[in-house]
Parts: structure tokens; sequence; C-alpha cells
């Protein structure tokens, strides 16, 4: 005999225990590992057996089948009171994200660029290529006339479309340069390209050469060229040559940043220019580190790139694009 529900009480307030499905079951019987779409992560199912492509937003989980642990989602059992056995992939409450000065909200999709689509996660942003569709090779083949021996004729709704999966080759997928230090595999992204054309500016990766063995993001400052009015001037391009890939002012002078200046001064290498339209970019370089000295505020230190080489190329980019190194392939 079961207790009374009383008007505007709920079932569970009654102290009636609620069944819920079994979704686990021992020994682990587990089907093959399935291949997950680009931006959906392979994880091990909340039962801790098999591996699955976890669920996104907006879609149903339950204990076995978990959320998206990478992108900050959980499984939202509010709407399933007093079972709470199925729920709803949603995101945790964070900060959101910041993209050329435009802002968005956790867990936002956006498109930035044609070729990339991204998402904000904890003011964090992850991109993913936009597939282009393309005709897989048919056995069929549509001839005029009569029909050749050994061939077949076909409509054009037997062409299966399959996905392009040149994505990999774009830098973003490629595997990254590992090292062991310390029992921490030392891993780290490529240099974004520095935030200025001209002057002092700032690039960044994301590395986890550190104490903790954590992924973070480093800063350095990065210095192309001078803001000179008439560059031409300064730099003497060889006759017979339209480029001169690097330069360098006649005098060693100290560095600004910010209101401060280095203790040191320094005569660097800098990226040149061509007479067409080709744009020239660091193409190898070394880190040193640079003390600055502010009026009546101390000192304070940053790591700088020291260029030695330079290259010139048509491929421009504007500064603090993410997308530069992205090609239709």
């Amino acid at each position: 005999h079961s207790p009374s529900v009383k008007p505007g009480e709920k079932p569970s307030e009654t102290g009636e225990v609620q069944q819920r499905k079994e979704v686990c079951h021992w020994p682990c019987r587990c089907p093959p590992v399935p291949t997950c779409s680009p931006g959906v992560s392979l994880v091990k199912d909340g039962c801790g057996c098999c591996k699955v492509c976890a669920r996104q937003s907006g879609e149903t989980c339950n204990e076995a089948d978990i959320c998206d642990p990478h992108k900050g989602l959980y499984c939202d059992y509010s709407e399933d009171e007093p079972r709470y056995e199925t729920g709803v992939c949603a995101y945790l409450v964070a900060v959101g994200c910041e993209l050329n000065g435009v802002y968005y909200l956790n867990g936002q999709t956006f498109q930035p660029n044609p070729l990339y689509k991204c998402l904000c996660v904890s003011g964090a942003i992850g991109c993913t290529p936009v597939f282009t569709p393309r005709l897989a090779a048919s056995p069929c083949t549509r001839v005029m006339g009569r029909k050749k021996p050994g061939q077949s004729i076909c409509g054009s709704g037997q062409h299966k479309q399959l996905q392009s999966t040149n994505y990999r080759l774009i830098p973003a997928y490629r595997s990254l340069p590992l090292v062991l230090k310390k029992k921490c595999l030392v891993q780290a992204t490529p240099w974004t390209p520095c935030s200025r054309t001209c002057g002092i500016g700032i690039s960044s990766r994301v590395t986890n050469e550190n104490r903790k063995c954590e992924m973070k993001k480093e800063k350095r400052l990065c210095f192309i060229q001078p803001c000179l009015t008439n560059i031409l001037k300064t730099i003497k391009i060889p006759k017979g040559k339209t480029c001169q890939p690097t330069f360098q002012l006649p005098t060693a002078e100290k560095l600004v940043f910010s209101g401060c200046s280095t203790t040191e001064s320094y005569k660097l290498t800098f990226c040149g220019v061509c007479l067409d339209k080709r744009c020239c970019i660091p193409n190898k370089s070394t880190m040193i580190t640079v003390q600055f000295e502010c009026p009546n505020e101390g000192f304070f230190k940053w790591k700088m790139m020291w260029i030695t080489s330079c290259v010139c190329q048509r491929i421009c980019s504007a500064p603090g694009d993410i997308f530069s190194e992205l090609k239709v392939l």
C-alpha cells in the first residue's frame, strides 16, 4: 500500500521510492570504437566501460551517455524530477570569450571565418573546419547513347556525397612536437603571428612546459619592423633584386614598452620589404629575456623573439589573424 499524495504535494515528498532504469551492465561488452565528428570528444562512458562519442549541448544524457567534459558540459536532470534518470547536456556557467573585439558567451558557437566553426568554452576558443561536400568516386558512369560492355548507367540520385577529410592537413590537426621532460610530455602550439606589423607587439602560444605540466597560455614580445615614415629610405634593396629580407638599424637602441625602457641597448634584426606585393615575415628566431625599467616603478622582465632570418612571400595576413594558415584544399 503506497501512501496517499496530498493536494499540491509532489510524489517525491511523500517518501515514495522512484525506480530508475539500469543503464550500466557488467561485465563490459563494448562495440567497436566509434569515429567521432571533428570537435566531438571520444571518452569513456559513465559506466567506466566503453569508448563513446560524448553527448553535445542539447542532446539527451544519462548515467552512461555522458556529456562532453572538454566543453564544460554537464547532464542537467532538473526536468526529470523525481526520477532524475534522463537529462539534457547543458553548459556550466563560466566566462565568455573575446575575439577581434567581439564578445561571445560561454557555449556559444560562431563562425568568424568561412572555413572555421568555433566554440567558446570558459574563456577559451576551439575551432574545427567546416566540411565541404564532394562527390565520391562512383562505379557508375553516365554515357550517352549505347551502353558499352561492362559499363552501367546510373542516375544522379545514386551518387553518394562524402565529407572531405582534407581538414586533417590543416596545421591545427597535425601532431604537435612532443618532448619528455621530467615525466611531463611537453606539448606546444605554434606561436601566433605578432599582434603588430611595426613596433613592439605580442604573440602567444599554449604549452605545458612548466613545473605543474599544465596547459597554459604563454606570451612573448615580438618586434618585426620599426615604425618608420618611409622605410624604403632606410632599407637598401640590392640592384637587380625586388626584396631585402632583413635589415638592421645603424646603432643599438633601447626598446620602449608600456612607458618603460630596457636596461640594455639592442641591435635587432628586422624583417625587410619588397618592391612588389610580397611581405617579409620571420623565418627563424630564438628566445631572449629582456629587462625593462619603469620610472619610479621598478623593473620587470619579458621573453622576446630574437629574429635571425626572414622570408618574403606572397601570402600576407593581417596581424592577429588566427586563420592565416588555413587554405582551401
